[in-house]
């Protein structure tokens, strides 16, 4: 196995860290062994790790970037952070209420006024898409896949004849769907003026998060990245270690503009995570919405409960905030501890693992060696 690219002098920073585990340097061993069973035999893949803590940052790369290139995981790889997109939406709608611009309770069909003629979904409201109640839940959302996918007429089409799977009354019941801030995103850009990707732009900026954005999917499914950044871009693979799309790839149930995945690294998100812990002092309009969506607002089940897009894990003492994301040829897990200024990203540009757990692990066994 290739040796660790451990991308700052750690020695150097040692004495300031508040974990004796990052401090002593064991926290290498402790996630090289949560990763060793998420690395492919056949190097078709490999992870960025950032763990943040006290305010410094220390990175793990392992694996390939893109096989047949034979070019090495960096903390500055580009890779598809598949739902981790929707914290920066949330974001962006705290923002528009703080500013009195939109207001939790705003019923969707507000800003969507085609949905005014639909007879469940003119109830539902932006706040309960943003905390996963509205109960909009599509075929695309949950297995068996299906193959069909929508365009914008057709979507909407499909949001008026939609009904609530029975028993569920929106703004009740904790459902997660995708296809809730697909809608969000309708809301966000009619209600604000403004694609998506700029939205969220203006969160990523004053964080310093230059490599972050949402391209726009263009016709062969490939998002239109600066060429800089597609150079930095990371070759999706399967499960199994089978090339899935090319470097940038998108994948959508929904094909109208800002619907693709957002692109970001382990440095990007490292430094996001810093700011949600008060590091590198984030304006402070910014710092109160990011502390606004880490708020638990319905439960999910005992010592499980859901934010803003974030999901608070109390299954242990003290709670992690945390968001996975996943695709067939991604998987993504970013989660910090405020009040510890304890953080983690692991990135992979393989499909279907469970990096969560992984990182679950890390974080806990950083926590106990620091008590």
């Amino acid at each position: 196995m290739r040796s660790l690219a451990i991308a700052l002098a750690v020695a150097a920073m040692a004495a300031t860290l508040a974990s004796p585990a990052v401090s002593d340097g064991s926290w290498r061993g402790l996630v090289l062994n949560e990763i060793q069973g998420l690395l492919p035999a056949n190097r078709a893949g490999g992870l960025a790790v950032a763990i943040v803590a006290d305010g410094h940052t220390l990175f793990l790369n392992e694996g390939l970037a893109d096989l047949a290139e034979r070019r090495p995981v960096s903390e500055d790889s580009l890779f598809n952070i598949a739902s981790l997109r929707k914290v920066f939406e949330a974001i962006v709608l705290v923002e528009a209420v703080d500013e009195r611009r939109m207001a939790l309770d705003d019923p969707v069909a507000k800003y969507v006024p085609e949905l005014a003629e639909g007879r469940d979904v003119r109830r539902i409201t932006v706040g309960q898409l943003a905390v996963h109640t509205s109960g909009l839940l599509l075929p695309q959302d949950h297995p068996p896949w299906p193959t069909e996918g929508y365009t914008l007429p057709s979507f909407l089409d499909t949001l008026k004849a939609w009904t609530p799977e029975p028993g569920h009354e929106p703004g009740r019941q904790h459902m997660y769907t995708h296809a809730g801030y697909i809608l969000l995103q309708l809301a966000l850009e009619r209600g604000l003026g403004a694609p998506i990707g700029e939205l969220v732009a203006r969160v990523l900026k004053p964080l310093g998060m230059a490599a972050s954005l949402i391209p726009i999917r263009a016709p062969e499914g490939r998002g239109e990245l600066p060429a800089a950044l597609l150079r930095r871009a990371v070759q999706g693979y399967a499960a199994d270690g089978r090339p899935i799309g090319g470097p940038g790839d998108q994948q959508t149930y929904y094909d109208w503009p800002g619907t693709g995945q957002m692109y970001s690294s382990a440095r990007d998100l490292a430094a996001f995570l810093a700011a949600n812990m008060g590091d590198g002092a984030p304006p402070p309009a910014l710092a109160e919405a990011m502390r606004v969506t880490r708020q638990p607002a319905v439960s999910i089940a005992p010592h499980h409960a859901q934010a803003m897009a974030w999901e608070i894990n109390d299954t242990g003492s003290p709670a992690i905030v945390e968001k996975n994301g996943g695709l067939n040829n991604a998987s993504s897990y970013m989660a910090l501890v405020p009040g510890r200024k304890l953080g983690i990203v692991i990135l992979t540009n393989r499909g279907d693992q469970n990096v969560a757990e992984a990182g679950r692990r890390i974080l806990r066994a950083l926590l106990r060696h620091g008590s």
